[in-house]
């Protein structure tokens, strides 16, 4: 057996920040049935932020654009001001994004959007702010003069925050806009999996130089938690036929061992030296609990070498190698 992964704070590469390296996922507290299959009531929402303050993880994650009206963040919020503020030794982080129903991604709208997020938080600075889904745009406007980019490090130069990131997914333009030189942290979801490796090279490139690294959503939007007989779709879309095919070999293979697939699915990105925090989405108090147990489960060498002969072939990843 293989010893399991240490919950212990660890550094965000060099950026100064120290975080668990399992990380609280808020979307599915935004209630967005459309994309997760379900609702999530406020009540819930803010008793899963309230287990998260009292249990062991300290990294929590979330976004300006998490439901239409930002109700992630509202509902953060509400357990914020209910425990009288953030509380000590909790890192909490955020992202940037257009108003709803736009695609102004400007300057203007990174202030604004960093504005309302401070307000519905109910904090004045957050240690990590991110640039988030940049696909949304061209590459050129992202690093515009006036542009959002420009607005994220000058964000950073006045101290109103102490880091900056680009979350997003597609590989190749994260990792061009980590060559502007200008960020400090990366994030990226579901390219960094049992069934998917798009983001390997990414993240050891920016492991190397220093970066804090973060991958999000080990579990491929829930195939490598429910099973791909329950969850049909990789990363909330159809996929290749060979990437439901494996991960119901690696649902075997992990039965056969007494491993829980998402025990596996969950320490795989755990056990990385280039990845730093894995971010796991949450939607009730439960779920905390259950994560925190998953990460601890023991698992055979002979599992992790018997999944990696399992992993369907690059050209059916999300991004595959050029």
């Amino acid at each position: 057996m293989t010893g399991t992964p240490s919950l212990a704070p660890r550094p965000l590469g060099a950026t100064g920040i120290s975080v668990t390296p399992i990380c609280v996922g808020t979307s599915p507290l935004a209630s967005m049935a459309r994309l997760y299959g379900y609702d999530v009531d406020e009540d819930r929402a803010v008793a899963t932020v309230e287990a998260a303050f009292a249990g062991p993880l300290d990294f929590i994650d979330t976004s300006n654009g998490y439901g239409e009206h930002g109700e992630a963040e509202v509902r953060i919020g509400a357990a914020v001001r209910r425990a009288g503020g953030l509380p000590p030794g909790i890192v909490l982080a955020t992202k940037v994004d257009p108003a709803p129903g736009s695609d102004d991604f400007s300057g203007d709208r990174v202030r604004a959007s960093f504005a309302e997020s401070l307000e519905r938080l109910g904090v004045d600075r957050v240690p990590l702010l991110h640039l988030h889904d940049p696909e949304r745009i061209p590459f050129e406007e992202g690093v515009a003069p006036g542009g959002p980019v420009e607005a994220l490090v000058a964000l950073r130069e006045q101290g109103l925050v102490d880091r900056i990131g680009v979350a997003g997914g597609p590989v190749p333009l994260l990792q061009r806009y980590l060559d502007t030189g200008a960020f400090d942290v990366v994030l990226s979801h579901n390219r960094y999996t049992l069934l998917d490796r798009s983001a390997a090279g990414l993240f050891a490139r920016a492991a190397a130089a220093g970066l804090g690294v973060i991958n999000a959503a080990p579990y491929g939007g829930g195939m490598l938690a429910k099973g791909p007989e329950v969850q049909t779709k990789y990363a909330y879309g159809e996929r290749d036929d060979r990437v439901a095919r494996a991960a119901t070999a690696m649902g075997e293979a992990c039965a056969r061992h007494g491993v829980p697939l998402a025990a596996a699915a969950l320490q795989f990105s755990m056990r990385s030296a280039d990845v730093h925090s894995t971010v796991v989405g949450v939607s009730s108090p439960e779920r905390i609990a259950q994560t925190v147990e998953l990460a601890s489960v023991a698992i055979p060498e002979a599992l992790w070498a018997e999944l990696e002969t399992l992993v369907p072939p690059a050209d059916g990843w999300l991004d595959p190698p050029a």
